[in-house]
């Protein structure tokens, strides 16, 4: 009996993945599907010769791949497919959740001493009205351009961050902005901010001009630093390049939003 089972196991499920059948061809090309997640595949499906851009999105989002200036060029279609399709929102609400199921489990003092520190860019605000003109992010960065965009004070939140910064204060944690952006930028910053529904904070702290050419690991770490001797537990960090999450004074946790229009050392 046992051979016999054996026998037929090998004749009816192993032809399932042999190479001619029809389960082991490549699958049909779904229509209506903003973001195909097929190996070898660009945007809607089309191959791109020896580049996997979902691979090479997994390599940037797990820091293996680093230093990079701009994304590959056969990557723009994928990348902006990605961004303005429905997977960016799922994966931020990924994170997010996660993010708020930690906070939820914390039994704080009631001190007005917790905060929550936040990114700006990518982060609370999106600046995927300004990549979208500009290739997301195969154009080489353009500071005078997003400088611009910047001052005008445009960017929408980020609806997943919006809502983890929303349920935070519900639990008595206090937000606290730190971003690269400089310290010229303040007003520009502080009412995008608001308008994009962020209408309070403890703090927000901006790059000085002392602070130029400081890589952001160092001074974002300078900046937790100095919340921390001053009182601050920071409860959590959330920020969507590595470069906001390492180095010193990082909180009890960090998490990583997806980015894979641009690297910050």
């Amino acid at each position: 009996m046992a051979l016999l089972l054996v026998l037929f196991l090998a004749n009816t499920i192993l032809p399932i993945f042999s190479e001619g059948s029809p389960q082991a061809a490549d699958p049909p090309l779904i229509h209506h599907q903003i973001h195909l997640l097929r190996p070898q595949s660009g945007a809607g499906g089309s191959h791109v010769p020896g580049l996997s851009c979902l691979s090479w999105r997994l390599g940037v989002e797990t820091n293996n791949i680093i230093g990079w200036r701009t994304i590959p060029q056969e990557c723009e279609g994928y990348v902006g497919h990605y961004m303005l399709g429905h997977q960016y929102r799922l994966d931020s609400k990924a994170v997010t959740n996660e993010a708020l199921l930690f906070a939820q489990t914390l039994k704080l003092p009631k001190d007005g001493k917790n905060v929550w520190v936040f990114d700006v860019d990518e982060t609370s605000l999106s600046n995927l009205p300004y990549y979208a003109h500009h290739g997301f992010g195969v154009e080489p960065f353009n500071a005078t351009l997003f400088n611009k965009w910047v001052m005008e004070g445009k960017a929408p939140a980020l609806p997943e961050s919006l809502k983890l910064y929303s349920k935070l204060l519900s639990l008595g944690i206090k937000a606290v902005f730190i971003t690269g952006r400089s310290e010229d930028q303040r007003s520009a910053t502080a009412t995008n901010l608001k308008k994009a529904g962020y209408r309070t904070w403890e703090k927000l702290i901006l790059k000085q001009p002392s602070e130029s050419g400081t890589t952001a690991v160092v001074y974002k770490s300078n900046a937790r630093k100095k919340l921390e001797e001053n009182g601050y537990r920071i409860i959590g960090n959330i920020g969507d390049q590595w470069s906001d999450l390492l180095g010193t004074n990082t909180g009890n946790r960090t998490f990583k939003l997806p980015d894979p229009m641009y690297y910050i050392s």
